[in-house]
């Protein structure tokens, strides 16, 4: 029986999903590391962890370090394995690995895939392609990247996760104005790049002993940065059931190149990276955890499998079973315009008598809910079929049919 930690400060739906899974995998025990007291717990995840210690700051690895020690203590017995899903938490967990020399993923390499601007310095010197980047900590340094790059821009924190805080900047007064609202310094730098211009594509894959075993790839429509920048659009994400084909061929190429790249041994990751007009491929960021925004679920809809129990199982066990790619899967992200409450949803009665056989998950926006401003929205419908071509027009019918009002 292997003694596992979670580390999950906030138990979000996802993460709780995650958590109960590796909970109840035969052969390890799970304790649950969170900033959440007892009671507070779902009454299942009480029932499923071993135990639970609560820390108040999940970003001090010091914290993390003495959970596991109480952990190991009230056990009797070390910790084997320590994991997390957060973006922001992959270097503190690693640290406090490094600390008691649990295997996983080590600090630096935690380092490679959490700092954008490491991140693509390294996939560069590996002649990995990615955009023009620069790390600016004065105005002056901007501007002087902008005078050799040119305009469009995208600005966003080294360590950001999620498009938060990420902007376009399209001319010189664009980015005057980002400089004077949030200016670069020592202690606050930020990070510029080249704007990519092409089609978005994920590369979720599985690496076992330094070698991609599985992967999978999925098409953004559009850009979350684009579905940021415009509220009115809802955000799709679409997973062709056939991806072996020629126009995949260089992003199987250069994905596992910049896995290796950043030292990745072990592990599930989640890449973004473009295609730009002339065919060629530039990898965007990538982060050494499951993908978030339901494209977990996604994931598990076309393979018929269950990543929420396959990514623990990886982490804990080191067991994974490479699944067949059986089904195209859509996502689409409903998102509320206007401001105030979400007060209904438009269509859905009409859709689901048209298109409810395909439909796999449902997670409607709740009413009453503030929306969340996010391209990712405030609920989502998931659809399946074997057929490429049904999903996509299911897809297109549900984004431009249903409708959720805010008032």
């Amino acid at each position: 029986m292997r003694f596992a930690a979670f580390v999950a400060p906030w138990l979000l739906d996802a993460t709780v999903r995650f958590i109960d899974s590796a909970a109840r995998l035969p052969g390890v025990r799970l304790a649950l590391i969170t900033c959440e007291p007892l009671e507070r717990l779902p009454p299942r995840l009480r029932e499923s962890v071993a135990a639970h210690w609560r820390i108040d700051d999940p970003m001090d690895p010091q914290q993390i370090v003495d959970a596991v020690r109480g952990l190991s203590a009230h056990a009797g017995r070390p910790v084997e394995r320590l994991i997390s899903i957060l973006e922001q938490l992959q270097v503190p967990v690693a640290l406090a690995r490094e600390f008691f020399g649990i295997p996983g993923v080590d600090p630096a390499t935690a380092a490679n895939f959490r700092d954008k601007h490491r991140m693509k310095d390294v996939l560069r010197a590996a002649s990995v392609p990615v955009a023009r980047h620069r790390l600016v900590d004065a105005p002056a340094q901007a501007l002087g990247f902008a005078a050799e790059v040119g305009f469009p821009l995208v600005a966003k924190p080294p360590d950001g996760a999620g498009a938060v805080d990420t902007f376009r900047l399209d001319d010189a007064a664009a980015l005057r104005g980002w400089l004077a609202a949030a200016p670069p310094s020592v202690d606050a730098p930020r990070l510029l790049e080249e704007f990519l211009v092409g089609d978005e594509f994920t590369y979720d894959s599985v690496t076992i002993g330094g070698e991609v075993v599985w992967h999978s790839i999925a098409c953004y429509r559009p850009t979350p940065l684009e579905a940021l920048r415009t509220p009115w659009i809802q955000w799709v994400v679409l997973l062709p059931r056939g991806i072996g084909g020629q126009e995949f061929a260089e992003i199987r190429r250069v994905g596992p190149a910049a896995l290796r790249a950043l030292g990745l041994g072990h592990g599930l990751s989640h890449m973004e990276w473009f295609r730009r007009p002339d065919g060629s491929v530039a990898v965007s960021e990538v982060g050494a955890r499951p993908p978030g925004a339901g494209i977990s679920s996604a994931l598990g809809f076309a393979h018929d499998m269950d990543l929420y129990v396959e990514w623990p199982r990886l982490m804990l066990l080191d067991r994974f079973t490479p699944p067949q790619r059986r089904w195209a899967v859509g996502v689409a992200y409903l998102r509320g315009q206007g401001s105030g409450r979400i007060r209904g949803l438009r269509g859905v009665d009409e859709l689901r008598a048209e298109l409810g056989h395909l439909v796999v998950e449902v997670k409607l926006p709740q009413v009453g809910a503030v929306p969340s401003g996010s391209y990712s929205g405030d609920g989502t419908l998931i659809v399946r079929h074997p057929d490429t071509a049904v999903v996509t027009a299911a897809i297109h019918q549900i984004v431009s049919r249903l409708k959720v009002d805010v008032g």
